[in-house]
């Protein structure tokens, strides 16, 4: 009797390496020059969102490009940044919101489910909340699965991790 084998797909960052980043961001916005008396502003609200606060567009992007370096210099993925259309704050600032994206949607677990099922390999997939556990009995296809969702990473537009490899 063959044991079942199996792992879990999952979308999720470490929020401590997130602090991190954004702390670093909020130093070099107080020591670059063309920042420095902007007042620019940018707050984590817990593992939900991040909103950065400054004078112009211009600043803006500039802001935006040093976090999403500090967070791949970090180990995390940019795909977890979601941004909002910017909008005017008072004084007339502008201020956009990037929603984090933890955890896998509905959709996008039915569209794993179909890929791996579409995939024609001998494993199964089911979603479990925000996961989706897949297994079989042959360890060589679940690694064929892990390659063929690495390779639709894009097509998805989310981070996935794999855990739990049994």
């Amino acid at each position: 009797m063959a044991k079942d084998c199996s792992f879990d797909v999952v979308s999720e960052f470490d929020k401590q390496e997130l602090v991190n980043a954004v702390d670093q961001v909020k130093r070099d916005i107080s020591s670059r020059f063309d920042l420095k008396d902007s007042n620019s502003d940018i707050v984590l609200d817990g593992d939900k969102t991040i909103t950065i606060t400054t004078c112009d567009d211009m600043k803006l992007r500039n802001i935006y490009d040093i976090l999403q370096s500090k967070v791949v210099k970090r180990g995390l993925s940019i795909k977890i940044l979601d941004p909002q259309p910017v909008e005017n704050a008072l004084g007339g600032n502008v201020r956009q919101v990037y929603k984090l994206r933890k955890g896998l949607s509905q959709e996008l677990a039915k569209t794993i489910v179909a890929d791996i099922k579409a995939s024609k390999l001998k494993v199964q997939a089911s979603i479990q909340g925000e996961q989706v556990r897949v297994s079989g009995k042959d360890k060589d296809e679940l690694q064929e699965v892990i390659k063929m969702l690495r390779s639709n990473e894009d097509k998805y537009n989310y981070p996935l991790q794999f855990g739990n490899y049994r």
